[in-house]
């Protein structure tokens, strides 16, 4: 004997987001700038963790005024944007925690942040608003596009890469950030006498910056004598910091300026 059929109504499935489309609608977009025309060696590993209610609300309502996406189709104007405020690109922001404490004890700069990280995302937007920020835009998506395609020549005061991804296997040193390629696309945006601010605990990393760094023609270093900087009182210590500096690693800070050499 057959068992009777089950009558009752399906139960409603949860909606299904198309491939490719935005977690959050009218927030940060899944690809902004189509990963799959960008043919070069990736920098970076996007993360995928979960969002917390706090930050998705934070993604729906600040995105469409304090977010942008990294999709290489326009070139941004810098001071309409932060209403001629001199601006420093932080590429690699993590959480937001030191962006935020950076944008509140500098309010007359702005601070062009860029990550992947959905998470961070929201977050470093959730504390712009709750600490009154308005000198902090987030920008998602890959900043080497950003550097090439968005950004004009001499607009940037300033530029922050700290600890980037140290990607420590031998095989994946061509995926570390600061690479000769990625300087010659940095100086374009610099205006002369801005800083190159980049900071590491992976030891072999910082003597790789170094390196790169002193090596060409369009940096100095801002240490007489030449060799690594002492923590700058405004870099803030961070969580993710401290917790190597417990393990041992040095971190080691390189401060280099634009030079004013004409391209």
């Amino acid at each position: 004997m057959s068992e009777p059929r089950n009558t009752a109504p399906d139960a409603p499935r949860p909606a299904t987001r198309t491939v490719g489309a935005p977690r959050f609608p009218g927030g940060p977009a899944a690809d902004p700038a189509g990963s799959h025309h960008e043919r070069r060696i990736r920098s970076f590993q996007p993360r995928r963790s979960r969002v917390t209610t706090g930050q998705g609300e934070a993604l729906r309502r600040l995105w469409p005024t304090w977010g942008m996406d990294i999709d290489g189709h326009r070139v941004l104007d810098l001071e309409e944007l932060f209403g001629g405020l001199p601006v420093v690109l932080e590429i690699g922001f993590g959480m937001g925690e030191a962006t935020a404490q950076m944008a509140a004890d500098d309010p007359g700069t702005g601070i062009l942040a860029v990550d992947v990280h959905t998470p961070g995302q929201g977050n470093l937007l959730a504390l712009a608003e709750r600490n009154g920020l308005t000198n902090v835009r987030v920008a998602n998506g890959d900043a080497i596009i950003l550097l090439r395609e968005m950004l004009p020549p001499r607009s940037l005061d300033g530029m922050r890469v700290f600890f980037p991804d140290p990607w420590p296997k031998k095989r994946h040193h061509k995926r570390r950030l600061v690479q000769p390629e990625f300087l010659d696309l940095a100086a374009g945006p610099l205006k002369p006498g801005a800083v190159l601010h980049c900071a590491t605990d992976w030891e072999p990393y910082a003597e790789q910056m170094l390196e790169v760094l002193q090596a060409h023609p369009d940096f100095e270093n801002t240490v007489p004598g030449g060799g690594y900087a002492p923590r700058p009182s405004f870099r803030p210590l961070t969580r993710f910091e401290g917790q190597g500096l417990d393990k041992g690693h040095l971190v080691h800070d390189l401060l280099f300026r634009r030079t004013r050499r004409e391209a």
